[in-house]
Order: structure tokens, then sequence, then C-alpha cells
């Protein structure tokens, strides 16, 4: 692939729109109060705008990552911010929680495109000296976006209603395809050979038959798990547990994870970057690190009585999940070849929205009977156990197209 955009401005541009997506995601959420009035909603229905997004976003995640593939990543790309930017305007102007519950649905939609298309390109514009702290840098804007969409959205919320926050968000993103289609549109991508049109299921199968790549995606319905316990049941598990007010509880479930989670992309993407240049494994042995280092921290949340303790797991765990993230893709492009990144990740997102989906209603059940301390043990020993898979994994130098799932692969 060749390109007029350096890549670095390739991360900066993805980085704006990763903020974005995340933001209109997460937003929501801190206006529940408000949409629960204004639109008559109950708890169950403000649920399902949750449930309704994830498991559309999940299920059509990994035919979005085959168009990306197959039609081209900068398409797919734009394709998605432009619609869901006008998702997001229109759902500041529904009349019921039904109509809510249908933009919810559309945004899923336009938002599985993006993702792995995102990722896919930046990997293939860096050379290998960079990939994972590339890759980790546009990951820094999904954490931003869910901070933003907390603390941004319940300020407007409070001040101007919860209209004008998607309003004033769908505008912005529609604004920003226009920034993002100037710079984008002369980039040039690979179009397949003659011929060379997998179909989605054919596709689906040469990636479940690469040797390794099921284990990466057992991998990552585990930290999937982990994250969603977290995000649901952690504010209330320290209200309870601690005796924290609602807002200390909600800053601590929040930000030490999530500013440990930044440094966690720098180093481990600085890091993987560094190995790499040793040995093909140093991208997974990051996130072996990552994966390792999380699972005790996550075990000691739900043990320990003491709040230094539970802080210092929380960044800790949050050290580790940065190792991880920043090199998902990057080990995937080692295991799979190019026309197959998009759909291998949408994949990912599928089995991890799945998981983290399903998590989020047991642990409810959980708590009720062993209690939210064993959930979070329990998660803790899947990720013990995920470690131990990732070491499993024989992946090929970058750059370099992998052996079949009947080769060896050192």
């Amino acid at each position: 692939m060749t390109s007029r955009l350096h890549p670095w401005l390739l991360v900066a541009l993805l980085w704006v729109v990763a903020l974005l997506n995340y933001i209109d995601r997460q937003v929501a959420f801190s206006v529940f109060p408000l949409l629960r009035g204004d639109l008559n909603a109950s708890d169950v229905e403000l649920g399902l705008i949750s449930t309704v997004f994830l498991f559309v976003y999940g299920l059509l995640s990994p035919f979005a990552g085959y168009l990306a593939d197959r039609f081209g990543r900068v398409r797919v790309i734009l394709f998605s911010l432009l619609v869901w930017s006008a998702v997001t305007f229109l759902t500041g102007q529904v009349r019921g929680i039904g109509e809510m519950l249908w933009t919810r649905a559309l945004m899923g939609v336009s938002e599985a495109c993006y993702l792995p298309a995102a990722l896919a390109l930046i990997v293939e514009a860096h050379p290998r000296r960079s990939r994972s702290l590339a890759a980790g840098l546009h990951q820094s804007g999904t954490y931003t976006g869910m901070i933003m969409g907390g603390v941004w959205g319940g300020w407007m919320g409070e001040h101007y209603g919860w209209r004008p926050v998607f309003l004033i968000l769908g505008g912005v993103g529609v604004g920003y395809f226009l920034v993002l289609w100037y710079f984008l549109r002369r980039r040039e991508e690979k179009k397949a050979a003659a011929g060379e049109k997998p179909r989605f299921l054919s596709s689906l199968r040469r990636l479940v038959a690469t040797r390794g790549f099921l284990f990466l995606a057992a991998v990552f319905a585990a930290t999937s798990i982990a994250n969603w316990l977290i995000y649901t049941w952690l504010p209330l598990f320290l209200y309870e547990k601690f005796g924290l007010s609602l807002t200390d509880a909600g800053f601590s479930a929040t930000f030490y994870i999530q500013a440990a989670s930044y440094a966690g992309i720098l180093a481990g993407g600085y890091l993987a970057d560094r190995w790499i240049l040793h040995t093909p494994r140093g991208r997974l042995l990051t996130q072996v690190v990552g994966v390792g280092l999380g699972a005790p921290f996550l075990f000691l949340m739900g043990f320990t009585q003491s709040y230094i303790l539970l802080v210092l797991a929380l960044v800790t765990f949050g050290l580790g999940r940065g190792f991880y993230d920043c090199n998902t893709m990057p080990v995937l492009s080692q295991l799979v070849s190019s026309d197959l990144r998009s759909t291998g990740y949408g994949f990912f997102n599928l089995v991890g929205c799945l998981a983290g989906g399903f998590t989020a209603v047991f642990a409810g059940y959980l708590k009720a009977t062993i209690g939210l301390s064993a959930a979070f043990q329990i998660s803790a020993v899947l990720l013990l156990l995920s470690s131990l898979l990732l070491l499993r994994v024989r992946v090929s130098p970058d750059g370099i197209r992998p052996a079949s799932a009947s080769d060896d692969v050192n």
C-alpha cells in the first residue's frame, strides 16, 4: 500500500474519530435520569439502551470487518463516521424510548464498521518499529472518549438538557467527516487482484483454520469479561463494600484504571516495538505480561479490605490492560494476512461483546448468591488461564505472510 499521508498524521486523524466514537457510545449513560423522566422509560428499558447497542455492534462486527477488507478500509471508515454522526443527531430528536432503541441499534450497525478497519489501516501504514505504539495511541482516543462521555455528557445534561448533547455531537461528527474525507480521499489502498474476492463465510473459515486465532479470540473474550464486569458493577461494589459516596465510587471506578491504561499503552507500545526487533514473539509476550499482570490484581480487588490496596490493584490492572490493548491488532497482523485483518478483529469484537454482555447480567446473579468479590476473583482466574493460552500462540515476523494452519510457524 502506498500513501501520501504521513503514518503519524493518520493516527492523529483517526484518534479524533475514536474519541467521537466512544463519546457517542457513553454519553447516553450519563443522562439516564433525564431520559427516564423525559421518555417515560423504565429501568429495564434504560438497560436495553446499552444491550441493544452492544449486541448489534458485536454481531455485525465480523461482517463489517469483512466489508473493510474487501472494499477498502478508508471507504468503510468514512461511511461509518458519517452514518453514526447522523444517527447521533437524530437521537437528539427522538420522542419515545422505542425510537431511542432504534437509533442505538443503528449506531451499533455504523460503529461496528469503524474499529476493525481503523486498526488494520494504522498497522499497515506503520513499520514494525512503531506499530504497537501507533495502535496504542489510537486506543487512547477510546479511553478519552469514555471519560468525556461521562463527564461532559453529565455536565451538559445538568445545565442544558439531554437533547443538545446528541445534537452537538452529531453536528461535530458530520463536520469532522469533511475534514477526514479531505485528508484520506487521496489515500491509495491495495485492491484485490481479479478473481481474489473471497466470500464472507470463506474468510471466516480461513480465520478459524489459522492456528492460534481461536486462542487469541478466547483471550479477547476473557479480557472483555473482566472489563465489562468492572464497567458495570465496580461503582456499586465500591459503594457497598467501602462505604464510598456515589461520586467517590464513580471516580474511583473509572479514574485510576483509565489513567493507568494511558500509561500502559505508551509503555506497552514502546516495549513491544523494541521487543519485536529481538524476537517475532515480542508483541505477543508484551500481551502475556499485561494479562498476567492484571490477573492477580483483579483477584486482589475482590479480596482486599484496604482502600489503599484497592487503588494499587486498580492501577496495576489498568496498566496491564494497556499492555494488552495496544498489541491486539499488531499481534493479529502477525497471524493472518492483510485481507483478513479487519474481519479477524471484527470477530474479536463479536466474542468480546457477547461475553461482556452476558457477564454484566450473570454478575448480577452472582452478586445475589456468592457476592461480587467472588465474581471478580473468578474473572481473575480466567485472565490467568488466558495468559497461558497466549503462550501457545506462534506468530510470524511483521510483514511476512503467516504459514497455513497445517504448517509450523516459528
